[in-house]
């Protein structure tokens, strides 16, 4: 193993029937007024909502509910949110949904415990988060794994940018997660697909890396990208199924927790690549795609143009991963490659970006996205193979 710093402080209640914790859960902080932050219209169709401010009154907690979180969170609702939570005197920030809600939350957070800073100063980091409100939240999605990361991502169309970023801070980190596997029931097929891609990318990133020696950190990568491929089909294909639809829930919250990354940052500030990432919110900022979707769309174009870098790394993932019995390092990596391209179309994502759009891509606008990506030719990205703005350019021509 090499070197690492490991921080994990949430507290996972995990299971059916654990949404009926949430009143004892928050009474523990001591706080008297909560904000909580969902999406649209399904949790108070599905009585969830209701529930959560029964249950909080019970305990004598105010409560404010603040909805309209879309996908693709945005930096304006953010702000909307923090005058009113701010206004309202919260104390403590719960957010009800998946990844976009959470994020949101968690920026509101930050806003409400800085009342006197506008929180686009943290957003483009030109201020540093030190102090925040905390955080929990009822996931309803498995996909993000924000619940138990230290990131936030948002789209900024406040100073017109339309740039997607996050910040990572320990600030970020939800006290407490409730997984309750029951509560993704009534979700879309396509978005428990996109759900099941963005958990394998999230493994993804941080496992190709060309720091090489951390063996029990593979281990655990590699048993996670063999247990999403198992039940992310079979999660899509019956979305009441608990056992399938529990292994994803935990698989998303562990493929983000950083675990599967220890020992792979080195001198990096971030345990991995993180490239298709954020080639993908590029995707998501100029075309508003689902970002799951962006990522699996992405993916064999970004491996086929960085396997060279590496290209035992990319064998060995064929061969623990996929089985793969094939000897020759070039041949095995080219067939877990494909068999990764397999799996994303086994829960029905997209694999190239004609798929994504729905429309032929381009030469236009992947020079539109390769701007996007280098925030306008100014910088470079990855670890596995250091990305500069041609290099965006030539992997999403090849995703076309």
């Amino acid at each position: 193993m090499q070197k690492f710093n490991y921080y994990s402080p949430t507290r996972i209640v995990f299971g059916a029937g654990t949404r009926n914790d949430i009143g004892s859960l928050i009474k523990e902080f001591g706080v008297k007024k909560v904000a909580v932050i969902f999406g649209g219209s399904s949790a108070k169709k599905s009585g969830l909502l209701d529930l959560v401010e029964e249950n909080l009154k019970s305990e004598g907690i105010d409560v404010l509910l603040l909805g309209g979180v879309v996908p693709n969170p945005l930096l304006s609702k953010a702000k909307e949110m923090t005058k009113e939570s701010v206004k309202f005197g919260a104390e403590f920030v719960l957010a009800v949904g998946g990844g976009s809600v959470i994020d949101t939350a968690k920026f509101v957070a930050i806003g409400v415990a800085n009342p006197d800073t506008d929180i686009e100063e943290f957003f483009f980091q030109r201020k540093k988060v030190e102090r925040s409100l905390p955080t929990g939240s009822i996931l309803t999605i498995a996909a993000a794994g924000s619940e138990t990361s230290d990131s936030a991502v948002l789209t900024d169309d406040v100073t017109g940018s339309c740039i997607k970023k996050g910040i990572n801070t320990d600030f970020n980190r939800c006290r407490f997660a409730i997984m309750d596997p029951e509560l993704t029931y009534s979700l879309p097929k396509y978005q428990i697909g996109a759900g099941a891609a963005d958990i394998f990318m999230h493994t993804s990133e941080r496992y190709f890396t060309n720091i090489l020696g951390n063996h029990l950190t593979d281990e655990l990568a590699e048993g996670l990208f063999r247990d999403i491929i198992k039940f992310g089909p079979k999660a899509v294909k019956n979305p009441t199924d608990y056992e399938a639809m529990s292994e994803v829930m935990w698989c998303g919250s562990v493929s983000h927790v950083g675990l599967t990354g220890l020992g792979s940052k080195g001198d990096t500030p971030r345990d991995g690549d993180w490239s298709c990432h954020q080639l993908g919110m590029a995707l998501s900022s100029l075309f508003d795609s689902t970002h799951g979707a962006t990522l699996s769309a992405i993916w064999a174009s970004w491996a086929n143009y960085v396997k060279d870098e590496n290209i035992s790394r990319f064998a060995g993932f064929a061969r623990k991963v996929y089985g793969v019995a094939e000897a020759d390092d070039k041949k095995a990596a080219d067939i877990g490659i494909e068999r990764t391209v397999e799996y994303f179309k086994s829960v029905g994502m997209p694999v190239s970006l004609h798929e994504l759009l729905n429309r032929e891509v381009s030469e236009k606008d992947c020079e539109d996205l390769a701007i996007n990506c280098s925030y306008n030719k100014s910088r470079s990205m990855g670890s596995f193979k250091s990305l500069d703005y041609n290099d965006m350019y030539n992997i999403y021509m090849a995703a076309r």
